[in-house]
């Protein structure tokens, strides 16, 4: 007698279940391996993790990366009233907007941005890792290695690029976790939707004060770089500027504290250490495998503009759409044994940093950063290891992979 076995079905799970946050990948292989593209009712949006599927949304103009208003949607009736404003501060964010306004929201600063003027930061960055890493990662010492150097030195460079005087610091660091908090989802009670609301509107203030501050006497700044090109007022409105200077300010800190973090987790749990430690010129390849296998973002979300054809699926116009890019950067018809976390990497280019018109435009300076702060720790810290590997929590986020907490033994 023949007996017939089958593939056990493909079961649909919760993204933000406690062992998924942990652990994604396994979960995300399944999803892709059963559908590449997928509507998944228990998240009321098409989960899209095949790369070239993946590829195809981020190039097509049907698909939309306008959602300000699922954002909006999600506060609470009880703080909406402190919501206006914010809102429209976000409307000015280019990553909130389609071409052509995209286009020329980002021409402001694509000179700004390019690799070329981020290398003006190098020897500052590496003399400022070494500064954070001589104060807190004392040898023998257990610390915390987010708190200690991950979260720290991207902002400590960023404030510097960006022009903010290091007596505003403080505030300006804590507006920005707490518009983190609204725009990556983690604000759930009506007094943390409150608080992110007011710190968004305070932080445009603030930049706005500084604006004004470098017309008037400019500096060596990014703010001062813009003015001087004069598309402020031209191709922008000094309103438009100063919005998308709190995405700028936002954007500075997360991903890079996360890519460095993730970057030392990986050279460990792979064991890659001494290699990198033997050739450091890896260093560089080491944080581009991990944007690939274990990088700082897990998805993007889009919206439907208009009804269209993906991958023989009809998407609604109005419908979200997942782009699961921590799914597509492990996908075998790309990426040969995608799981293996590969110094000598070549081929298919991940999307860590997106792709095409909304590439991340402060890759960059993110790359600047993480490279100079994992190659000091490779350098000069033998004896880094990770305390309880297995331990390590990570904040429940659809979009972002970050540890709650890195801790270490110097």
């Amino acid at each position: 007698m023949t007996i017939l076995t089958t593939a056990p079905a493909f079961a649909e799970r919760y993204l933000l279940s406690p062992d998924l946050v942990a652990e994604p990948y396994g979960h995300l292989d399944a999803l892709r391996a059963h559908a590449p593209v997928h509507w998944s009712p228990l998240h009321h949006a098409w989960l899209v993790t095949g790369y070239d599927q993946v590829m195809r949304c981020l190039r097509d103009p049907a698909v939309s990366a306008d959602r300000v208003r699922p954002l909006m949607d999600a506060v609470p009736q009880g703080a909406r009233e402190d919501a206006e404003r914010a809102f429209a501060i976000l409307s000015r964010w280019m990553v909130f907007n389609d071409p052509p306004q995209h286009r020329r929201l980002r021409q402001v600063f694509q000179e700004s941005f390019a690799a070329r003027a981020v290398t003006r930061y190098r020897v500052f960055t590496e003399k400022a890792t070494a500064n954070v890493l001589a104060r807190r990662a004392v040898p023998g010492r257990a610390g915390d290695l987010m708190a200690d150097l991950a979260r720290p030195l991207p902002a400590l460079v960023f404030a510097r690029w960006l022009g903010v005087p290091r007596t505003d610091a403080p505030a300006f660091w804590y507006w920005n976790a707490r518009v983190a908090d609204l725009v990556l989802g983690t604000a759930q009670e009506e007094s943390e939707y409150r608080a992110s609301l007011q710190a968004l509107v305070s932080l445009e203030d603030y930049l706005a004060d500084l604006v004004a501050r470098r017309r008037a006497e400019p500096a060596d700044d990014l703010i001062s770089q813009v003015l001087r090109e004069g598309r402020v007022g031209d191709s922008v409105t000094e309103e438009e500027f100063v919005g998308m200077l709190t995405q700028m300010a936002f954007a500075g800190g997360e991903t890079t504290s996360n890519l460095i973090a993730n970057t030392v987790v990986a050279l460990h749990t792979e064991g890659r250490l001494d290699e990198v430690r033997e050739d450091p010129t890896l260093v560089r390849a080491a944080v581009e495998e991990t944007l690939r296998l274990d990088g700082p973002s897990k998805m993007s979300i889009r919206t439907a503009a208009r009804d269209l054809d993906l991958d023989g699926h009809t998407v609604r116009a109005g419908d979200r759409i997942f782009l699961v890019t921590a799914a597509a950067n492990r996908d075998p018809a790309r990426f040969p044994d995608p799981g293996r976390f590969d110094l000598r990497r070549t081929g298919a280019t991940h999307l860590g940093f997106g792709f095409g018109a909304h590439f991340c435009i402060g890759a960059a300076l993110a790359r600047l950063v993480a490279v100079a702060a994992v190659g000091t720790l490779v350098r000069d810290h033998p004896d880094l290891t990770l305390d309880e590997p297995g331990r390590l929590t990570w904040q429940p986020s659809l979009l972002n992979r970050a540890l709650t907490a890195l801790p270490v033994r110097y």
